[in-house]
C-alpha cells in the first residue's frame, strides 16, 4: 500500500518534531486561537448547503501523480481559490512526498478565513495538537491506517479542540467503522491505496450507504464539471480536489469552470427510492 511507503517517514518527522517542540508550546500556540465559532466557519458548515462545495487543496506534489507544482506560492493560490469560490481549502503538510509543511498551514490559515482541513497521515494526538496550534479547522484521518480504539481517541481530542473530522475510507467495510462515530464528516476516497487505481464509481456505489444528516465528500480523480454533475446526483455534498487546479496557471479559472453555475445536490437515496417504489427513473438514469 502507498501507506507503506510514507508511514516511516512520518514517524521519523514526527519524533523530529516532538523533540523539537514540546507539546506544551502547541498548546500554548493554540490557546492564543481566536475562540471556536468566530469569523472561520466550520468545516462540516461550510461544506452543508443546496449545492456541491469545493475543498480546494493546496501541494505540490503526490507519490501518484509525481511533481504538480513544487513552487506554488501558498497565499497566492489560497487567495485565489478563496475568490473564485472554493468554501473549504485543504493544504498537505506531509513533508517527503507531498513537499508540504506546517509552514504552509500557518500561512494558508493566515491568508482566508475560509476554514482549513490539515491532510497529512495523522496517526498520533501530537498531530492533532499541530493541527489546532496552526489555525486548522479539522484534520484528515484515514480509516485504512488507524484500529477504532486509535480513530475514537483522535476524533474525541478534535472534537475537544473545536476540530472536525474528516473520516477517509475507501471501501464498505472502512465506511461501516466510519458510521459508528458520531459527528464525523465521511470522505470517499476513490484512489485504491494498493493500486494508484481511480474510478468514481467508488462513491456512486458506497454513497448510499450514507446517512443523509452526515456531510458526504468525494476525493481524487474529480477533474471537471462532468464528474461534479455526475456527483451531485449521487448526493455528495462536497468535493475535494488539488491535482486538476493545479496542472495549469490558472487555478481560479479552473476553480470557477467547476463550480459555476452552483450543482444542486441530490438528495442521497433520492434515486433508489423512486426506483423501489416503481416511480421513474432520472433523466440522466443514475
Amino acid at each position: 500500500m502507498i501507506s507503506d511507503r510514507i508511514l516511516p517517514a512520518v514517524r521519523s518527522r514526527l519524533e523530529e518534531r516532538k523533540l523539537r517542540v514540546p507539546l506544551a508550546e502547541l498548546e500554548a500556540r493554540g490557546a492564543s486561537r481566536p475562540p471556536v465559532g468566530g469569523s472561520r466557519a466550520s468545516f462540516a458548515a461550510a461544506l452543508r448547503g443546496p449545492h456541491v462545495a469545493l475543498i480546494a487543496e493546496v501541494k505540490r506534489a503526490s507519490p501518484s501523480a509525481g511533481l504538480i507544482r513544487p513552487h506554488l506560492q501558498v497565499e497566492k493560490v489560497v487567495c485565489n481559490y478563496a475568490g473564485a469560490g472554493a468554501k473549504a481549502i485543504s493544504v498537505l503538510t506531509e513533508e517527503d512526498h507531498f513537499l508540504g509543511s506546517l509552514a504552509d498551514l500557518a500561512t494558508a490559515t493566515a491568508t482566508t478565513e475560509l476554514p482549513v482541513l490539515r491532510k497529512d497521515f495523522i496517526i498520533d494526538e501530537y498531530q492533532v495538537y499541530e493541527a489546532w496550534a496552526y489555525g486548522a479547522s479539522a484534520i484528515l484521518l484515514i480509516a485504512a491506517l488507524l484500529t477504532d480504539s486509535q480513530l475514537r481517541r483522535l476524533i474525541q481530542l478534535a472534537g475537544s479542540l473545536g476540530l472536525d473530522v474528516l473520516l477517509e475510507v475507501h471501501d464498505r467495510g472502512e465506511l461501516e467503522r466510519a458510521l459508528s462515530f458520531e459527528g464525523v464528516v465521511i470522505g470517499i476516497n476513490n484512489r485504491d491505496l494498493r493500486t494508484f487505481h481511480v474510478s468514481l464509481d467508488t462513491t456512486l456505489d458506497l454513497a448510499r450507504l450514507v446517512p443523509p444528516e452526515l456531510v458526504l465528500v468525494a476525493e481524487s480523480g474529480i477533474r471537471n464539471r462532468s464528474d461534479l454533475e455526475c456527483l451531485a446526483r449521487c448526493g455528495v455534498d462536497a468535493v475535494l480536489v488539488g491535482e486538476a487546479l493545479l496542472r495549469g496557471e490558472d487555478e481560479a479559472g479552473k476553480v470557477r469552470e467547476l463550480v459555476q453555475p452552483p450543482l444542486a445536490v441530490r438528495p442521497r437515496n433520492a434515486e433508489r427510492r423512486r426506483r423501489e417504489a416503481g416511480g421513474p427513473a432520472g433523466e440522466n438514469g443514475d
